[in-house]
């Protein structure tokens, strides 16, 4: 069954220039609101539908990208340099599409594949010269055209699709043409050729004999005009036909319930199904219990490629972190991969409870924390480390992280290139706990950090050392028979919130955390 291997951007939205590989069965596209996922599955959709109609109805200044725009008026605004759009899907394998074997491409080698270009229309070479001269900052977007063609610069056309394809956009979830387009998609998916023409005949058989029989009585008392039945292409089965549950139309259900049932159905593997299936942040509007029954749904289908768009770190790492593509804000034409993440780390991600990979995954800096006490009394610490500076404002994340979890996430950002300060406890052998242990993982970008008295060997203990007035004021009244650190050890989300909440401007930071926002904010 075909494939997307490849897709190739140029000046399209946000990117001036994208290639991305992609896997055979799954691709999780993650990234920040303005990274560039959904840009990637709506050129996807885009190439493969081959309609003009699409792309005019979403406008060419929608789609051409703003920078090379700006650029063009501010130069010289030669006719020659005006910027194209071009949109380039490879495909691995096509039985019996040699027509789409070519050489046309931005490679300029020997693949299958299709491509939409973009660029002005030379037959109004004098009307946009004459624009051009006006030194106005309109662009002519009114004399570029648009063409699909195949790699050997044939004509594609929608009915001549190279894939079967469907988005599903979680945010149109109760648009009307968005519904009345699924449901047109899934229809073609489920029937064949054959099978829409017959539908389509007996659908029209059926309207001429309801006007015929119901109708009858009616039109014979009218002279000269008579009741009739549309039967143009704007009311015949593909416009008609809805999808239900339960006799219950899907477009009346719940958003959440509609998002689960048009993707659940569209997973389906049937004879006719789907080769490439594009999810737009399936999450929204599904309860967890809905999420792990798509998730799973996912995991066992067949037979399609599958292109999903999240902000969800549950379902990145339940379906495979491995499949996961990243795409920056700050880099919007280099996406890293994880495909090279070790099997172990993916598994173990795959099952940890509430794990935040895709937080670590997406920032720049990162301090880990073994628990939540340093969770909470972080922010006050750094402050007291870096006086005048916060957290927030020096783009720095802090994650917790269960102390045998360490390595995992450290693994991920050695693979991303992200600045790590990892912080723990020494557990009274700093030597074999801090040192020995994280030799393989310690780099440039990678430091680990803990105090190096081991008679000092947790959190709670450096902190009632090194603000012991504090911690004695706070709780030393109500002790009975614990002594005041061991009621810290015994109680310790408690009390780092106590010491937040009265003590948090005034706290001290211990020495090996001082010195860790030091480095991370290098």
């Amino acid at each position: 069954m075909a494939k997307i291997q490849r897709l190739v951007l140029k000046n399209f939205k946000r990117f001036k220039a994208l290639e991305m590989e992609f896997d055979p069965e799954l691709n999780i596209l993650v990234g920040g609101n303005e990274a560039g996922k959904s840009s990637v599955l709506q050129a996807i959709d885009i190439i493969l539908s081959a309609s003009r109609s699409k792309v005019e109805s979403i406008g060419l200044e929608a789609l051409l990208n703003a920078d090379c725009i700006t650029e063009f008026l501010a130069g010289t605004r030669r006719i020659t340099d005006l910027p194209e759009l071009l949109i380039e899907v490879y495909f691995d394998d096509l039985p019996g599409r040699h027509d789409l074997d070519g050489r046309n491409n931005s490679k300029g080698t020997d693949n299958l594949g299709i491509k939409m270009v973009c660029k002005p229309v030379d037959e109004y070479t004098r009307e946009i010269q004459a624009i051009l001269a006006e030194k106005h900052d309109n662009f002519p977007f009114e004399y570029y055209g648009v063409q699909f063609l195949t790699f050997t610069d044939d004509a594609v056309f929608p009915y001549k699709k190279p894939l079967r394809h469907l988005l599903i956009d979680s945010s149109l979830i109760n648009n009307e043409h968005a519904t009345r387009e699924y449901t047109r998609s899934m229809y073609a998916a489920e029937a064949s050729v054959a099978k829409r023409n017959l539908h389509a005949f007996e659908y029209r058989k059926a309207k001429t004999k309801f006007k015929d029989e119901v109708f009858k009585a009616m039109n014979d008392g009218l002279n000269g005009y008579k009741f009739d039945i549309r039967t143009s292409p704007k009311s015949n089965v593909d416009t008609d036909i809805i999808i239900t549950e339960g006799d219950i139309p899907v477009d009346r259900k719940g958003k959440g319930r509609q998002c689960f049932i048009k993707t659940e159905f569209a997973l389906r593997n049937r004879e006719h199904a789907l080769d490439a299936l594009l999810l737009e942040e399936p999450e929204n509007h599904l309860s967890q219990v809905h999420m792990r029954k798509l998730i799973e749904r996912i995991r066992v289908s067949v037979k399609k490629q599958l292109f999903v768009a999240t902000h969800s770190s549950f379902i990145a790492t339940r379906l495979n972190l491995r499949k996961v593509l990243i795409m920056s804000e700050e880099n919007p034409s280099r996406p890293a991969s994880l495909k090279n993440l070790s099997l172990g780390t993916a598994e173990f991600f795959m099952k940890a409870p509430d794990n935040n990979v895709l937080e670590l995954a997406l920032c720049e800096k990162a301090i880990l924390v073994e628990g939540d006490a340093e969770f909470i009394l972080m922010e006050a610490l750094y402050m007291s480390s870096a006086p005048g500076c916060s957290l927030d404002a020096d783009g720095i994340h802090v994650i917790s992280v269960d102390g045998t979890s360490f390595k995992r996430y450290l693994e991920l950002a050695k693979l991303l290139g992200i600045k790590v300060a990892a912080i723990r406890d020494n557990d009274k052998d700093h030597e074999a706990n801090c040192v020995a242990n994280y030799s393989d993982h310690v780099s440039a970008s990678i430091q680990v950090f803990a105090d190096p008295d081991n008679a000092r060997h947790t959190f709670e203990v450096c902190i009632y050392q090194d603000n012991q007035a504090a911690c004695e004021e706070l709780f030393a009244a109500s002790r009975k028979s614990l002594s005041v650190v061991d009621y810290m050890l015994k109680n310790k989300t408690d009390a780092a919130f106590q010491l937040l909440d009265k003590k948090g401007a005034a706290l001290a930071a211990p020495g090996y955390i001082q010195q860790a926002v030091t480095w991370i904010r290098a």
